[in-house]
């Protein structure tokens, strides 16, 4: 049976893989949050280490862990619980505020400052077979890196080791999740990881191993933590999106880029073969039409000088006739010369008719005037609103984004073209991007926020540093001061004075927030 159950462990090992793999960026952003919980006793005014386990911050100031590794504090007024935070930093006290050792869990309070990133809980169980990971400080790795129980009050990382679900199940008291991902004495309390570093349980313990048989380990389930955690009027971050990796939303973007622009030049031939089918028709209509006006005006042309040459011959008849004796003599004359002056006009007039003409010419601009009346004189692009000054709402593109934490709301912000948003805050123009970076001394991120005017998309990345790189960026940022927005040249300056900062990052960013903007109301 033993032998059974350690090929079923190697087989989900060769299999998990490939349903999901975690990303190391997402695990260690996770385990800035975690901390050793250290049981401290005092001798003589000599502080002592007890023992210890794990726990991670829910909110800035509260830290979940294992009942029983606040046991022994719970029982003896004497000991004391001690934080001490991965990242570095100083040690600070905890005070206990809820304990259910039913399900083995227990939430304590910081009584100093720790500026703690709280852990995002899984809103939805992980699958089986679905790789996880144990992060916490588990006791044989101090002791093989020979350090002593003194040690423990130093600022380390804590170890991370991958595993897989195989299942959950319930206990005799309460619902766990059974894994493989290596845990030991000092892991108690801390937590157990989907790929996205977000918690899906409080790992709590082992198996017995006796007799060679595979390793499993239990974790308390969300189905536990989550009602606990309200119970003590505690709101966590509960993220519940599909745990996507960056990889495949980059993969994924490019199949979307690609798909744009084929049905971009799909489109556009498209709307090449309409024009040329309208434009056939355009010149079928101009040649009818500029024929029948030559024919029209030849016709009138011809009329018009007939009829001139009707008039003069009736003049020159009766100007034959004209007895000078006679009455009437003079009055005959008069309707004579107005009538050869009547012919002489209708002759020019012929003739104007005639020159004016249309020609071939104007075959080409009634084709081109057709053509504009047939687009309607409308030259914008409604994929591709006008830039320039906006008052703008953007939602987010759920499928295109990436977030560890609770859904993000809209955004609404004014942007004039000169980089300036909200008139207060300007943004930095290098490579044809307009970008912002954000070091703040409240957390341990750094957030680079860009705006594409032209598609109306607005993107924020969030990268979640370890202390140090974390004092890097900030002295970094510190070097120089943003120009105040809608200055001349203040987008290029501030373009360039960011380099710095962005030269520090990673390649990747830990989240990626991604949103569609539009003209707000």
């Amino acid at each position: 049976m033993g032998r059974l159950l350690v090929k079923i462990a190697a087989l989900l090992a060769l299999l998990a893989p490939a349903l999901a793999h975690a990303e190391p960026a997402d695990i260690d952003a996770a385990a800035r949050g975690v901390v050793r919980v250290v049981i401290i006793g005092n001798d003589d005014d000599e502080l002592f280490p007890v023992s210890h386990g794990t726990g991670f911050a829910v909110t800035s100031d509260l830290i979940v862990t294992n009942a029983h590794v606040v046991r022994d504090a719970m029982s003896d007024n004497d000991l004391r619980v001690g934080i001490v935070p991965s990242g570095g930093g100083q040690a600070v006290y905890g005070r206990i505020v809820s304990v259910n050792a039913r399900n083995d869990l227990a939430l304590v309070r910081l009584t100093g400052s720790l500026r703690l990133p709280p852990l995002a809980i899984a809103g939805r169980p992980i699958a089986n077979s679905g790789e996880v990971t144990s992060v916490g400080y588990p006791m044989n790795v101090d002791r093989a890196q020979g350090l002593d129980l003194a040690d423990i009050f130093r600022s380390m990382p804590p170890v991370k080791s991958r595993g897989f679900v195989s299942g959950e199940r319930p206990s005799r008291q309460f619902d766990t999740i059974l894994h493989t991902a290596p845990i030991a004495r000092g892991n108690s309390g801390g937590p157990l990881l989907d790929p996205c570093g977000r918690v899906v349980g409080v790992n709590s313990f082992g198996a017995d191993n006796e007799g060679g048989d595979a390793e499993f380990f239990f974790a308390v389930s969300n189905r536990e933590l989550l009602p606990f955690l309200r119970a003590n009027e505690v709101e966590p971050v509960i993220n519940d999106t599909v745990c996507r990796s960056l990889a495949d939303l980059d993969a994924a973007e490019r199949e979307r880029l690609e798909r744009e622009q084929m049905e971009a030049l799909q489109s556009l031939a498209q709307r090449a073969e309409e024009t040329r089918e309208r434009r056939e028709r355009a010149l079928l209509k101009a040649q009818l039409s500029v024929a029948e006006d030559r024919e029209d005006r030849m016709a009138l042309a011809f009329i018009l000088v007939l009829i001139a040459f009707g008039l003069a011959l009736w003049a020159w008849s009766e100007q034959q006739k004209i007895d000078p004796e006679s009455e009437d003599a003079e009055l005959r004359q008069k309707k004579i010369k107005i009538a050869f002056g009547l012919a002489g006009f209708l002759v020019i007039v012929g003739l104007i008719a005639f020159l004016t003409r249309p020609g071939l010419d104007e075959i080409d601009r009634r084709v081109s005037a057709e053509m504009q009346e047939g687009a309607g004189g409308n030259t914008t692009d409604p994929e591709n609103p006008e830039t320039g000054d906006a008052n703008l709402v953007c939602r987010l593109i759920p499928e295109r984004s990436k977030f560890t934490g609770a859904n993000p709301p809209d955004i609404e912000f004014d942007w004039a073209e000169t980089g300036c948003v909200n008139e207060r805050t300007q943004y930095g123009y290098a490579a044809g991007t307009w970008s912002r970076v954000f070091v703040p001394n409240s957390e341990d991120a750094v957030s680079v926020n860009s705006y594409d005017p032209d598609r109306r998309i607005f993107r924020s990345e969030r990268y979640l540093l370890p202390r140090s790189a974390m004092n890097e960026a900030r002295e970094a940022r510190g070097k120089y001061t943003a120009p105040v927005c809608g200055a001349e040249g203040a987008a290029v300056q501030l373009g360039d004075l960011q380099g710095e900062v962005l030269g520090q990052l990673p390649t990747q960013p830990n989240e990626r927030l991604v949103y569609r903007c539009e003209t707000r109301e």
